[in-house]
């Protein structure tokens, strides 16, 4: 069958944009990316982490850092990067946070940061990563999502709602995109150890390092893929978990993860 996205195998020379670049998956791609001859644009919060990599290949890394929630520092980064490079190839959006939260420990600043970081900023990027990539109707830009926006989880009051929303976002990316020659891939990670699942309190299957989610990434973009998941034995199974019933879903869910009412009704008497 034919990919539905342009398959991407030989990087040398192409123009990569990471946002989100400074740590786990998004710093383990830019290495495995130089390695493979690419010209890769970093972006983050943290100018001296980017800079750390950036000294692995000093000539084909540009150091750009900005804020994801700030636009106008984004567009700032974008103009940097087209006065050098007059054009991208690749956009790779990776930037994220994730904070742990379940309804009876909701808090409204954690949820709001959450969704402005993983949802609101995506649209920062795309104000200013759209029009170049339509212009040159080439191109492609990648959404790292997750697997926890496949169905609703404990402790992802916040963090899987934003993260569902990006899967709605890349199938409508692609409609509007794959016409005009640009491709979009949406990226949909299981656990990767990075400082960000370190917050979990449970046992996390099939936990893989950065390293690994980067070479299941760089083999999803060469075959084409339009969502590139992974590890498969965990995500298949999470896949499966989305044609069941409602019923039958929350019954195996509570089973396995011992999410139940008891944590809550802790919470609920500790108040009283």
């Amino acid at each position: 069958m034919r990919s539905l996205n342009e398959p991407i195998r030989d990087w040398r020379r192409r123009r990569v944009w990471i946002v989100g670049a400074s740590t786990g998956i998004g710093a383990s791609l830019a290495h495995a990316l130089l390695r493979a001859g690419a010209r890769v644009a970093l972006t983050a919060r943290s100018a001296a982490a980017l800079e750390e990599i950036a000294r692995a290949a000093p000539d084909d890394v540009l150091v750009l850092p900005a804020d994801v929630t700030d636009a106008k520092g984004l567009r700032r980064a974008h103009d940097q990067l087209m006065a050098r490079w007059e054009g991208i190839d690749l956009v790779i959006w990776n930037a994220g946070t994730y904070t742990p939260m379940r309804a009876h420990e909701f808090d409204l600043d954690a949820a709001l940061h959450t969704l402005d970081t993983n949802l609101t900023a995506v649209y920062n990027g795309l104000s200013v990563a759209l029009p170049t990539l339509i212009r040159q109707r080439q191109g492609g830009i990648a959404l790292v999502a997750s697997v926890a926006g496949y169905r609703g989880l404990p402790r992802s009051l916040a963090y899987g709602p934003s993260k569902a929303a990006l899967h709605n976002l890349a199938e409508s990316l692609y409609m509007d995109l794959h016409p005009l020659g640009v491709s979009t891939y949406l990226i949909n990670p299981g656990f990767v150890r990075t400082r960000l699942v370190a917050r979990n309190d449970f046992h996390m299957p099939a936990l893989i390092d950065p390293d690994q989610a980067s070479a299941h990434i760089l083999e999803g973009l060469a075959a084409g893929r339009f969502e590139i998941h992974f590890p498969s034995r965990f995500t298949r199974a999470l896949k499966l978990l989305r044609l069941l019933p409602y019923r039958a879903y929350f019954a195996l869910v509570r089973s396995y993860t011992g999410s139940d009412a008891a944590p809550a009704q802790r919470a609920h008497d500790a108040l009283r």
